[in-house]
């Protein structure tokens, strides 16, 4: 199949490069398009009062691949309306590995990572957001060290190979023009045995991001996983990562105001 492949995380991101290469040993064409630096929970916003440049870079990844000093959902509109070529008809708009989970309604909705694959759906495309969950621990680590250790790489490998797996069968599901993102997460760790599970997402709040002013009056965001009010009887994202599930969750834009 032929996928554009974005993220929230930056163009260097390992997660990123593992997703194209599993990908590409599927078998399948890929372009990618992908942010100059992270732009993790910026949504789906585009960059309205600045000019943006895209250009063409070897990343080494087998296959042609642009940077955007933009946000995700401004790499995947310039990509699809001026870097690919003309009359290319894409299966899917693919988004991540996401470094971290992008679960339940506190997250979702401020996701970067679903944010570039809205921007796919919203030209019509079948879309599928990827991201891998992690203890606030191991993300810190990583993001001191910039490598991951070796069982989050082992972890991170199979994730991208079940995402391999996935895309084609998610994006055949999908009809053109539908408006759904389908949200996958993979739990900490994933194994090749790892059964995917149908998901909604949790009703997570997450107040109190923000620490109190400093002396210069600034406040600076703190990471939280929020609370999580679900009802016990549902399925959700959270749950079935806690259970050591994929979670698969469709995002159906449809609905809203149903």
């Amino acid at each position: 199949m032929r996928f554009l492949v974005t993220n929230d995380d930056g163009i260097s991101s390992i997660f990123l490069h593992a997703l194209v290469r599993a990908l590409r040993d599927a078998g399948h064409e890929l372009f990618v398009v992908a942010p100059k630096s992270e732009q993790s929970w910026i949504g789906a916003a585009k960059s309205r009062h600045r000019p943006v440049q895209a250009v063409a870079a070897d990343q080494a990844l087998g296959c042609p691949t642009w940077i955007v000093d933009g946000t995700p959902s401004d790499a995947v509109n310039i990509a699809v309306g001026h870097l690919l070529p003309r009359g290319l008809e894409l299966d899917a708009v693919l988004s991540g590995i996401n470094i971290g989970l992008n679960a339940s309604l506190g997250f979702i909705i401020a996701s970067g990572t679903i944010g570039g694959a809205w921007e796919g759906a919203l030209h019509g495309f079948p879309a599928i957001a990827f991201s891998q969950d992690m203890t606030p621990e191991l993300f810190d680590r990583f993001k001191a060290e910039g490598v991951p250790d070796p069982a989050l790489r082992a972890t991170l490998e199979v994730s991208a190979w079940h995402a391999a797996q996935l895309a084609p069968a998610l994006a055949r599901a999908t009809l053109p023009r539908s408006f759904i993102v389908h949200n996958v997460n993979f739990p900490l760790p994933c194994l090749p045995e790892t059964s995917v599970c149908r998901t909604v997402p949790a009703r997570v709040v997450v107040p109190g991001l923000f620490t109190p002013a400093a002396d210069d009056g600034t406040h600076r965001l703190i990471f939280r996983l929020g609370d999580d009010l679900s009802p016990p009887e549902l399925m959700t994202d959270r749950a079935a990562l806690n259970a050591g599930q994929i979670s698969h969750t469709v995002l159906d834009f449809k609905r809203l105001g149903a």
